[in-house]
């Protein structure tokens, strides 16, 4: 039985690694300096090993490599010991890539999209009873875990442009040499790892440039950054657009061949999404007509247009945006989507999201809505150790909106739209500071 050790095992793709090498039949032991639900309740139910703060004696010979989350330090003392021991170290891209090196690799890159994506995929290929891995960035219906290891001859991995861990600074997606790949789109993001965009964008091509002359990647035709690197690249490519469709109350159907396919998607950009999904499926032995069968009942990934309230007249929706561009897209597919008032609020969040210059990108991201909130807590600002963003200067880079400082009083402006009639859209890669709306 091989033996594995996590550092900082309590973050969301690594306490899922964790359980899925237990699953698999490895021996699993784990640390971190905190780990917090649904981590921790997940790894209790898994009965898996683990230690809070950290330790250099839980570090022994025995054991046969150690998987580094990018939430440890460079100077953790059970890093130090296992490079002092000659351990196998490894991010878990790198291992992902060495489980991986055998299967056929299908990669969701891009700024946005990349988690709904994926998941349409992992939800075709799971109703048409094919065997796949996967690694995914959230949670899925049907889904135990956002990580499946096992001896299947495929794996499905969301690809992230971030970085690997603290001795590895390359984005992860560089790790997976995909055979079949996906690219969304390209809009500036992680400014903390990309200075300048044109750093970002070169992490793009670097990624094409993984690609080997027999694979293949999809592009979405309406990103100007993607038309000139796929111009520039030998790798084997191709553009996709928005599939040819209609709105509906509940979603959208699609147009086929003189056929028609209902579908829950919310948007022109989850649409295309779709469309890139169905392309790639045409290579795993899943046609056109299969591919809409199958993702009929799809309903999305966690936080991903997620319904919260879904009555006849009036919905409410909770999403992970947290970018200019998916900010955009979000909000602009329910004010397209359904009839009546929109309201949309979003969590200043992020690293990015509080940075100064990176702020004004996010202007009129929000106009599609009838009315724009943003919302930020101001102790953030000394917790995250940034300089203080004003009201005046963050409604100044957003255009026309309403700051909103304290959960309470955005409790009461929710409450009381909901109350209204509006359709409510709540965006944020956080939690609002806790706030708790009625929605009643």
């Amino acid at each position: 039985m091989k033996r594995v050790h996590l550092i900082a095992v309590g973050g969301a793709i690594m306490h899922n690694l964790a359980i899925a090498l237990k699953q698999k039949g490895y021996k699993v032991t784990g640390s971190d300096d905190a780990i917090y639900n649904p981590a921790k309740s997940n790894l209790e139910k898994a009965a898996l090993e683990t230690s809070i703060g950290w330790d250099a004696t839980r570090i022994t010979t025995d054991i046969d490599f150690v998987i580094l989350g990018m939430h440890a330090r460079k100077d953790n003392p059970e890093l130090l010991m296992a490079v002092k021991l000659g351990l196998k170290v490894m991010s878990f891209p790198e291992f992902i890539a060495v489980e991986s090196s055998d299967k056929i690799r299908v990669v969701v890159a891009g700024s946005h999209g990349k988690t709904s994506t994926t998941a349409m995929i992992m939800h075709v290929l799971q109703k048409r009873e094919l065997a796949f891995d996967y690694l995914v960035g959230s949670s899925i219906d049907g889904f135990d875990l956002s990580v499946k290891l096992s001896d299947a001859p495929l794996i499905i991995i969301e690809g992230d442009e971030y970085l690997t861990s603290p001795l590895d600074l390359r984005s992860k997606f560089l790790w997976y040499d995909p055979h079949y790949s996906i690219i969304t789109g390209i809009a500036y993001d992680h400014i903390n790892v990309f200075p300048t965009f044109d750093l970002y964008i070169d992490t793009f091509r670097k990624y094409i440039n993984t690609h080997n002359q027999d694979a293949k990647y999809y592009w979405y035709a309406g990103d100007k950054e993607l038309a000139i690197l796929s111009g520039e690249t030998s790798v084997l490519n191709e553009a996709y657009d928005t599939p040819t469709f209609r709105n509906r109350r509940d979603g959208a159907v699609i147009e086929l061949e003189g056929n028609s396919y209902e579908t829950l998607l919310v948007g022109k950009h989850n649409l295309q999404n779709m469309q890139a999904a169905l392309l790639v499926c045409e290579h795993l032995g899943v046609s056109p007509v299969q591919f809409l069968e199958a993702i009929a009942d799809f309903t999305g990934a966690g936080r991903r247009m997620e319904k919260i309230v879904d009555l006849s007249n009036q919905v409410v929706f909770r999403d992970f945006a947290h970018s200019p561009s998916k900010l955009e897209a979000t909000v602009k597919a329910v004010a397209e989507t359904y009839e009546g008032a929109v309201l949309a609020v979003f969590e200043l969040h992020t690293f990015s999201s509080f940075t100064k210059a990176f702020l004004p990108l996010y202007k009129d991201a929000m106009s599609s809505a009838d009315r724009r909130i943003v919302f930020y807590n101001d102790e953030v600002f000394a917790h995250k150790k940034m300089e203080y963003l004003d009201a005046a200067y963050v409604k100044e880079c957003f255009g026309d909106v309403e700051i909103v400082h304290e959960a309470e009083a955005l409790e009461s402006l929710v409450d009381a739209s909901f109350k209204n009639g509006d359709h409510i859209l709540l965006m944020s890669s956080g939690t609002f500071n806790n706030a708790q709306f009625t929605l009643s």
